[in-house]
């Protein structure tokens, strides 16, 4: 769970790094240099290691190092973890090709970048892990980053365009009142922490595949994917033995949802902070599927 906390962290800051030096390279300072991809390259190079190593003496020196090894946890929290990998693999992609894309590189040449950045920087945690004793370096998690990367690349190849967007939702629950050190003691600590509370979507643009004119160009539908009764990390024993009354349940989601940066505006600031909100899942309401029960209906969920 520690690692989770780690990971959204680092992945942040390399977001607000790259893209503050993204929109240093849109600009035209440097004039008589036509392509200045060089900036993108320095600013996530530099954001990339120096988060690293942040992470490095913030986190990692406090525990005991190992030779590099593997661990297998691909069992563990229902996969949540791993659709975090992904979301953050693909998020991370599209950042950094945008700003590869503004320095004057080709969208092709672009995406490529952001894809390969994105995947050397998260492997790059892996690697750290791999070579703490408290943890070990997971294929899983590789999985999910190549996933998520590839997934960016392949519809830019296919489409030319990102018709379907991962997300990310979250709403508190009470599993942290019944283990707060690993769940979270706060809300703020709870968001990362607490994988029963969070939902990773994929939504896709309904206008991209039905080229009808009445549905509007912003209109998406999304397919959300989250768990519950996941007090321990472990296998189903494990949470059975210490938390009897808990049951950990898959759960599936279909809702309506918005793509913020089909809105056309000419206001630059909103344009970017409908790009930073597009991260997210809107509230709406939402069809629910679980692997214990039936169907539900919820309201607004989010």
């Amino acid at each position: 769970m520690a690692q989770c906390t780690r990971y959204f962290t680092l992945i942040v800051i390399f977001f607000v790094g790259s893209l503050a030096f993204a929109q240093k390279a849109s600009d035209s300072i440097i004039k008589p240099i036509k392509s200045k991809e060089w900036i993108v390259w320095t600013a996530s190079g530099t954001a990339g290691l120096g988060s690293l190593l942040a992470l490095n003496q913030l986190w990692y020196a406090d525990y005991p190092r190992s030779a590099f090894h593997w661990k297998n946890d691909n069992n563990e929290w229902l996969q949540m973890d791993k659709m975090g990998h992904g979301y953050a693999g693909y998020q991370l992609s599209s950042i950094v090709a945008e700003g590869f894309e503004a320095a004057g590189a080709t969208r092709s040449k672009a995406v490529w970048q952001g894809a390969l950045i994105s995947w050397t920087y998260l492997a790059g945690i892996e690697l750290m892990d791999g070579m703490s004793s408290q943890w070990g370096a997971s294929y899983g998690d590789l999985i999910g980053n190549t996933t998520g990367a590839g997934l960016f690349v392949v519809q830019d190849q296919l489409w030319h365009e990102q018709r379907i967007i991962p997300k990310f939702s979250y709403h508190t629950t009470p599993y942290p009142g019944l283990r707060p050190q690993v769940l979270g003691q706060t809300v703020s600590e709870q968001l990362i922490k607490d994988y029963n509370g969070q939902t990773y979507w994929l939504s896709a643009n309904i206008k991209s595949f039905i080229h009808w004119k009445p549905i509007p160009n912003w209109l998406n539908i999304a397919v959300g994917y989250g768990g519950r009764g996941m007090i321990t990390g472990d296998d189903l024993l494990v949470n059975d033995v210490f938390f009897p009354d808990t049951q950990r349940t898959r759960k599936f989601y279909v809702s309506l949802d918005v793509d913020l940066t089909k809105i056309k505006t000419k206001n630059t600031l909103l344009k970017y902070v409908f790009k930073a909100v597009n991260l997210l899942k809107i509230p709406a309401p939402a069809l629910s599927f679980s692997t214990h029960g039936k169907p539900e209906w919820v309201g607004l969920y989010f």
